[in-house]
């Protein structure tokens, strides 16, 4: 598992640095003010799944998915982290494929 560097947006702009995704999944550190930019620009669909390692505000602790299509991107957070921090107070990301799928950790 690859940790992702946070990058934080400023008052002079920020321009994002990708990084490929690591094919046994990645970690970011997390306050609660960071989202995950991913980019698939692979011919199928990438489902990316966050790991809860707590229950949510409806009492169930389960895992967050989100599909990215073919060709597209998504801004994924931001991450509570009572219920997605892990003992290394970051978030765990998996991905259903890697190849040219590329991603950014970034801070507001």
């Amino acid at each position: 598992m690859a940790v992702l560097t946070v990058q934080e947006v400023s008052l002079t702009g920020l321009s994002l640095a990708f990084a490929a995704a690591a094919a046994g999944g990645d970690e970011f550190a997390n306050t609660g003010r960071e989202y995950l930019h991913v980019k698939n620009a692979s011919a199928g669909d990438v489902t990316v799944t966050f790991d809860s390692v707590a229950p949510c505000n409806q009492g169930y602790d389960h895992n967050v998915a989100v599909v990215v299509p073919a060709g597209g991107e998504r801004i994924i957070g931001k991450f509570e982290p009572g219920r997605f921090n892990n003992s290394n107070n970051r978030v765990a990301v998996s991905y259903s494929g890697v190849t040219s799928v590329t991603v950014a950790a970034v801070k507001m």
